[in-house]
Parts: structure tokens; sequence; C-alpha cells
């Protein structure tokens, strides 16, 4: 017998318990830093030694947190189910917790490729892209084809790639699971509607969420405490 499809969407609110910074809420990233100055195309080619350094100190800071109980459970799923996580983040709890199936929507924080991979029939080309784990990149660093290198990250004002590829995981599941993230942030806010009729819709956050969908269960707790909650809810049904 073949196992249940979870899908699982996570956002910065899933990691916010292993002391890594969300960027909307207050005393967020986007409190200290203009999010269009580091995070957006323009502010790249504006000011690229800006940007290197901002992911530079977030490498570094991610190096010194663990994955929290929550990743953990989401791990754990795959015990009983055939579980695909699609996130938000760029950072690597959710590998590091023990998940196989991670698919980064808008990047990953320990890779970097040439600032001139673009292409358009991904984005950009998978196979530039290296890992360079919690180390720094530097203007200057060049990539084998000469390019500088920049952060493997889908900045403001760049595609989203594996868009695609996350409608089709979205399509396929017997339950959709939302964690830590407000919603707020498109394409990806909008994966959840792509459900089947009648999939069940868990969404974990403490915070009210801009949803009405009669499919959708909130559950209105910090990601840990919300899987317990949600892992009982599996064993009851």
């Amino acid at each position: 017998m073949s196992k249940k499809k979870i899908v699982v969407l996570t956002g910065a609110g899933v990691s916010a318990e292993s002391g890594i910074k969300t960027f909307r809420d207050h005393g967020g990233l986007w409190d200290q830093y203009d999010p269009y100055d580091v995070a957006s195309i323009d502010g790249w080619y504006r000011d690229r030694k800006l940007v290197l350094d901002f992911y530079n100190v977030r490498r570094k800071q991610l190096q010194e947190v663990q994955p929290n109980a929550a990743h953990l459970a989401i791990a754990g799923l795959e015990q009983d189910y055939d579980v695909a996580v699609i996130t938000q983040n760029v950072d690597n709890l959710h590998e590091r917790a023990g998940s196989t199936r991670v698919l980064h929507l808008h990047g990953e924080m320990t890779k970097v490729r040439p600032e001139n991979s673009f292409n358009d029939q991904d984005g950009f080309s998978e196979k530039e892209v290296f890992d360079i784990g919690y180390g720094e990149i530097h203007l200057g660093d060049k990539a084998p084809n000469g390019s500088q290198l920049r952060p493997h990250i889908v900045f403001f004002g760049e595609a989203v790639p594996s868009i695609g590829k996350a409608i089709d995981l979205v399509m396929e599941a017997n339950i959709i699971l939302i964690v830590g993230t407000s919603l707020n942030v498109y394409p990806a806010a909008g994966l959840y509607r792509y459900a089947g009729a009648g999939v069940p819709i868990y969404i974990i956050d403490p915070q009210d969420v801009p949803v009405s969908d009669s499919r959708v269960h909130h559950i209105k707790e910090v990601a840990t405490k919300g899987m317990e909650t949600f892992m009982n809810i599996l064993k009851n049904k």
C-alpha cells in the first residue's frame, strides 16, 4: 500500500525558534536593512559588496544554530508518509534535521553561482551552482566561467524558477501542511490553492492568516508546539 503524500510548505516561522531572525516581524531583518538594498537584483547591481557582506554574516549565523523540534518533527513524518518539503527559507535546517526531499523556492544560503548564469528555461543553470558551506564570498571571487560569484538566492525582482515543480507537488498531495509563513509573499503564498478538492490544509502559525478556505484548519501556535498538535491530529485520524 502506497503512503499518503504530505506536502509541507514552510516559511521563516519554522526557523525562528532556532534563533534565525525572521524578516517581517518586529525586530526582524527588515528593521535593520532595506530589503531592496540587500535582497533585490537592483541592489545587487548597485552594491555587490553590501549584498555579499550581508549573506556572509547570515551564513556564519546559520552555522551557529541547530534544527529545532519543528524541523525534526517534519523530518519524522517520512516514517509514515511520502513527504515533500517546499520551503521559502534559504537556510539548510530541514536538511540537517533529516528531511530528504526539500525544494527551496528562494534559493539556498550555503550555495553560490555565477552572476551571469541566468537562462530563460529554469532561471539559472543548476550545473553552475555549488556549495560553499558556511564560507564567505567577496568581490573578485570568480566562478570557473570568469564571472563574479553571487549568492544562490532568488532576489526580489527575479523569477522563482522552482514554482512549477512546487505546484506539481501540491497538486499530487493528500494533505497540505503550512508552517510558519504569513502567506503574504507571492507566488509561494498561493501554492495551497492548487491542492485537490477535499484535500485538508493545516496551517500552523500563531498569527491570523489571510486565508478563507473551508479546507483550512488553523493551528494557532508556534511551529514547535503546533507540530505536536498536528502529529496528534494525524494519530487520531
